[in-house]
């Protein structure tokens, strides 16, 4: 018997049996991550909220000076949770008009 002889003997008995195919999709979201300001000795209230108003999709007026002062009393306030991308950006504005931001972390 040849070596090709025993190698098709072999596949030949080998049971051919396609491999089993999970019909269940797992979904995973990514993070969200928050845009966190906090206080400092240097910006201006009317300087804070007129940023978030500039730079936080959907931010209005009374909600910016909300947070401001949340900044304020309490060091610091959540302005924007959302997708990475998104988040890192909205920091980048906020930090170039020189407010003081904390880590973005995962919400």
């Amino acid at each position: 018997m040849s070596v090709i002889d025993v190698v098709s003997s072999i596949v030949a008995s080998v049971p051919a049996t396609a491999p089993t195919r999970s019909s269940e999709t797992v979904r995973q979201h990514y993070p969200n991550y928050k845009v966190i300001v906090l206080n400092d000795d240097f910006n201006t209230f009317e300087h804070v909220a007129n940023c978030l108003v500039k730079y936080v999709p959907g931010m209005t007026p009374d909600r910016a000076w909300e947070l401001t002062n949340q900044v304020h009393f309490d060091g610091q306030a959540v302005v924007w949770v959302g997708p990475l991308e998104q988040a890192e950006l909205y920091h980048m504005q906020l930090d170039r008009e020189g407010l003081t931001m904390a880590p973005l972390e995962a919400a």
